[in-house]
């Protein structure tokens, strides 16, 4: 040992499957090709049969454990021959155990998910500070929201489960070790957390479908490899070899410095551990122990370099550890590289020159198809409702209470049960205004009867106190206030069909195949490489929600069901993407104003050439006279459905209240609880059962099917005062529509002619409603999609800024390799120092250590051999949201050259397509805007036409339901699914606006970029500049500012 032509022997210690593994041969081979090593290899029999004493004497010991290793009878040997160890021993105990591992992790302060141990002495233990409810376990007084994560304690236990709130329709997601192509599954009925052991509750981590593993080898070296994630849909993707994909990614210099730690907490010289990226933020969830990289030649060759300085500087120190300028051994790793983002001619409008990219595409897409929308408003004096309301709003007489819960629901239930007379037939001394409150009484049973089951999605109770009296208090003592009277309102509907799932799943898989350049899989293979940053996210409607989860399973090509995809893939931001800010006032007085035209009998003005320039463009000549042809027909469907609804009662009086109870109590006992995923999603298919027997689509029943249309006639016409309301214009659209599509089996007469008077009149007033003209249309646009704005500009400058970042020539700014050593300590203060000097948000002031660190996570260059620039990024914003932001953001990008300061500015939107979308006027379900952002890497940086962007829009899935479309009507019909209509141009062929142009007519109705709230960690991308660059960036603002200007656009992705 040392003595010139002695070699050092290395001990390879582990059982023969884990030596016969592809990643340790080829680094054994490689030890030996330096001749420098003898490689003893011990053997099964050696390992479990012999005693330690006549084990081979080494140098260098490779141990570690896997199943069926004696790790104690390892331990002895080593404390008999004392060779110096790779792993250490006795920290391998600690993998048994995730607790003990969790404990290590703290104790060197690497950042874990926030957890809680329930430990048990036996199977079924009741543990007093453990509790379980619907949506929460509460562990020591911690409550921990579904979704969360339980794991066994027991390291060696990998079935470790994932529980989902009932608002994303609740059930379990088991993980498990790849069996075949599967390494998860879904179970919808399981709502309860497991008792029989002691496990580890910890929040969930959403990390938008991917996870990271880190494989380490020494204190300063650690490797990346990103997959998808288990936890999304459970498909394992595998390469055509049959392995499983993964792409190797850089790591930030936070995650490098958790490496080392890991390392050092673990004395484990080659491990492997589980990083989740979260919010900004890095977490270790898991440690493996021994762990080597799969299928990577560049990984091979760095950890024998490694190893063997190891080995050398532990054994043989007087020897020169320096490499060989040509390693000894040779592998050929040269493989045709793929284009991944080259535009060519295969984009979906016209063609485009080779030297253009793909840079960023941003989707504001409308829900798909759902039922209508329903609200039932009654006075309520009934005992038993308010003292329900005090019950869950603490007792507060004045008070108003909310009721979304399963528990919630189920107790009003059980009082109108109570309330609602059993017959419909009131006696003579009755009212009509009391036999229409045991109408909406017995509408509100129906409702929460309706399918058997609750989701606090689609039903939501509201009890707002209206009177008040004061009572003697229970114990004597003064007087109390107490509530006599109370306004109940009961909003239901809006549920996803199984039409729209359908639509957005669909509509997912045309992006896929034709927003992205070249084919399908591109995109696949783009979004697994990080080289596709995605983002999704929904305002806080359930359908919205649930239209995102159905669109991304269509995008990346999922499986399964839609619970995981939305809790791993879907950010909810009510903020941006739901209500109408402060536009009420102007949409009220854009109604009013339309009110006067439609019953106008005076003569229509449009002019010719520009007919969506004046007041109520749209608005039919006869729309007087179909107003009352309006209110006729939708009486006679009112009073057909009466009949149904009245048939469908006498049949209900057969079934005694027992009968009904044993019903019920049979369900619960059939594991049927308080949640139903099929109504919170939409079912996938149509119930035949239920259409073959003459009942409505969906869950509804008869009864709620004449309570939506009597509203509908009650409101649309005032009898008594002569009045038509022409807001309910939209909503009769709505209920004919759906029912047309899904209910023509009823067979309800005159319903397709009511449709057609609805559609005609409809067509005028919703566009009309978000303003009279176009003056007002981006006023009312401008408030309601103000932060939405903001949102995108700010997407397409980071997209920008990033690009020009991998645009610099290598030479000046370089990328960070892996193992790089982080910035001297100096540099980053100095650096920080600067951007709090230029009035850069980004930095917080709660974490100097994190204020440190970059979180843009991109895959590493040295490791991705067969991707092509693989610097470079494509940013992919989709955001789902309601009919009223579309047509916001819609006229906000057709007339935002109207505006006082942006007087003789040529417009967005082309003269050709602003007489189209007069002439689309609704954007139907499944509508949607398309911005895409092109560079042309052959233009200099700071030419204006480096960037351009593309607008097109589709109208949605707005053909009528007795619409052939070229024969394929009667096939929708069958299915009860509308086609999605393909984009159109906003822009004329061959034409485009500029990053600059479009900036400079959106920013005036946009949210400032600083208004934005600051990001939870920093994100800058100052580590990628030179000061050339920097001045570079400077000339290229269009608003002439200097280049932290750019920077501070950054602040939020």
């Amino acid at each position: 040992m040392g003595v010139a032509g002695e070699k050092i022997t290395i001990g390879v210690c582990v059982m023969e499957k884990k030596v016969l593994s592809a990643p340790m041969e080829q680094i054994l081979d490689r030890l030996r090709a330096f001749g420098e090593f003898e490689i003893i290899v011990f053997g099964d029999k050696v390992i479990l049969e012999d005693p330690v004493e006549s084990w081979p004497i080494c140098d260098c010991l490779i141990a570690f454990y896997s199943s069926g290793y004696p790790l104690k009878k390892a331990e002895s040997y080593v404390a008999l021959r004392r060779p110096y160890l790779v792993n250490d021993l006795e920290p391998q105990y600690l993998f048994h155990d995730r607790s003990k591992v969790y404990e290590r992790l703290k104790a060197f302060r690497v950042q874990v998910p926030n957890y809680a141990l329930v430990s048990r002495d036996y199977p079924g233990q009741e543990l007093d500070y453990f509790a379980e409810q619907d949506d929460f376990v509460e562990v020591h007084g911690e409550k921990f929201c579904k979704p969360f994560v339980e794991k066994p304690i027991d390291g060696d236990d990998h079935s470790i489960m994932i529980y989902y709130p009932s608002y994303a329709g609740g059930g379990m997601k088991e993980l498990f070790r790849k069996v075949g192509n599967r390494s998860s599954k879904f179970h919808p009925d399981v709502r309860k957390v497991r008792r029989e052991g002691s496990y580890i509750y910890e929040e969930f981590m959403p990390t938008g479908g991917t996870d990271v593993k880190v494989y380490t080898v020494g204190a300063g070296y650690a490797h990346a490899e990103a997959r998808k994630s288990p936890v999304v849909d459970g498909v394992v993707m595998r390469n055509p070899d049959g392995k499983e994909v993964r792409y190797p990614v850089l790591l930030t210099p936070t995650e490098k410095q958790m490496a080392r730690e890991v390392y050092l907490a673990f004395r484990q010289g080659v491990c492997g551990f589980d990083l989740l990226r979260c919010e900004g933020r890095s977490y270790v969830c898991d440690v493996n122990g021994w762990s080597f990289v799969k299928n990577s030649y560049k990984y091979y060759d760095d950890a024998a370099c490694i190893l063997r300085k190891m080995f050398l500087d532990e054994k043989a120190p007087h020897l020169s550890s320096t490499l060989p300028a040509v390693l000894p051994w040779k592998v050929n790793e040269k493989k045709k590289p793929q284009v991944l983002t080259r535009q060519g001619s295969s984009g979906i409008i016209g063609t485009f020159g080779q030297s253009e990219e793909l840079r960023c595409v941003i989707a504001i897409v409308r829900h798909g198809d759902r039922t209508p929308k329903q609200k039932v408003k009654l006075k309520v004096t009934e005992e038993k409702l308010l003292n329900l309301m005090l019950k869950y709003n603490g007792g507060k007489p004045r008070a108003e209470t909310k009721l979304k819960s399963a528990v919630q629901l189920q107790d009003l239930l059980d009082a109108t049960r109570i309330l609602v007379p059993r017959s419909r037939c009131g006696r003579e001394s009755d009212s009509d205004a009391e036999l229409e409150h045991a109408e909406k009484l017995r509408q509100v049973k129906a409702v929460l009867e309706e399918g058997g089951h609750f989701s606090g999605i689609y039903r939501k109770v509201q009890l707002k106190p209206l009177k008040w009296v004061n009572v003697p208090k229970k114990n004597g003592e003064g007087e109390e206030e107490r509530p006599v009277e109370a306004l109940m309102v009961l909003k239901y509907g809006g549920v996803l069909t199984h039409a729209g799932r359908k639509q957005a799943e669909e509509l997912g898989r045309f992006f896929r195949n034709n927003m992205y350049p070249g084919e399908g899989p591109g995109l696949l293979r783009l979004h697994s490489t990080y080289r596709h940053d995605l983002k999704i996210y929904s305002s806080d409607e359930g359908r919205v929600q649930m239209s995102a989860a159905a669109f991304a399973k269509g995008l990346l090509d999922l499986e399964g069901e839609l619970t995981p995809i939305l809790i791993s893939l879907v950010s909810k931001d009510s903020s941006m993407l739901d209500g109408l800010e402060d536009s009420n006032f102007e949409m009220d007085e854009a109604k009013a104003r339309l009110h006067e035209i439609i019953t106008s009998k005076a003569e229509k003005n449009e002019n010719s050439e520009t007919p969506w320039m004046i007041d109520g463009a749209g608005v039919p000549s006869n729309a007087s006279q179909l107003l009352p042809k309006l209110a006729k027909l939708t009486k006679d469907i009112t009073d057909q459905v009466m009949l149904l609804a009245e048939e469908e009662d006498e049949k209900k009086q057969e079934t005694t209240s027992s009968d009904y109870n044993e019903d019920l109590k049979s369900n619960q006992e059939n594991g049927k609880n308080s949640y139903d995923q099929a109504k919170a999603f939409g079912k996938t298919t149509i119930d035949a059962a239920r259409i073959a027997a003459g009942l409505p689509c969906g869950s509804e029943s008869f009864l709620l099917m004449f309570a939506r249309w009597k509203k509908l006639e009650r409101d649309l016409y005032n009898e008594r005062k002569d009045r038509f309301d022409i807001t309910q214009i939209p909503d009769v659209y709505d209920s004919s529509k759906y029912d047309l599509l899904h209910n023509s089996h009823l067979n309800l007469e005159g319903l397709a002619e009511l449709f057609k008077v609805a559609q005609s009149l409809a067509d005028a007033v919703i566009p009309n409603e978000y303003g009279i003209n176009p003056e007002q249309k981006l006023r009312i646009g401008s408030k309601i999609a103000r932060r939405l704005l903001g949102k995108i500009l700010i997407d397409l400058r980071n997209t920008r800024e990033e690009a020009l970042c991998v645009a610099e020539p290598r030479s000046e700014t370089p990328f960070e390799p892996i193992n790089k050593p982080n910035k001297d300590e100096n540099e980053i203060n100095n650096e920080k120092k600067s951007h709090k000097n230029n009035g850069d948000r980004r930095w917080s002031s709660d974490d100097d250590e994190e204020d440190k660190e970059e979180t843009q996570y991109r895959l590493d260059p040295k490791y991705a051999n067969d991707v092509k620039s693989p610097e470079r990024q494509v940013r992919t914003r989709l955001y789902f949201t309601s009919e009223s932001h579309i047509h916001s953001l819609m006229n906000v990008l057709r007339y935002c050259n109207l505006d006082e300061s942006l007087q003789g500015e040529e417009g967005l939107v082309s003269l050709n397509a602003l007489e189209r979308l007069f002439k689309t006027r609704e954007l139907d379900y499944m509508s949607y805007i398309v911005l895409r952002m092109f560079e042309n890497v052959e233009v200099p940086i700071e030419d204006p036409k480096r960037f351009r962007i593309e607008m097109t829009f589709s109208r949605g899935a707005d053909l009528s339901p007795f619409e052939k479309d070229g024969g394929e009507g009667s096939s929708h019909l069958q299915d009860h699914i509308l086609p999605i209509n393909g984009p159109e141009r906003l822009q004329e062929a061959g034409s485009y606006a500029t990053l600059n142009k479009f900036e400079k007519l959106i920013r005036p109705f946009a949210m400032p970029a600083e208004d934005f709230p600051p990001p939870a960690v920093p994100q800058p991308f100052t580590g990628y500049f030179s000061k050339g660059m920097l001045e570079r960036l400077g000339k290229t603002d269009p608003l002439g500012g200097p280049a932290k200007k750019i920077k501070q656009a950054s602040g939020c992705k």
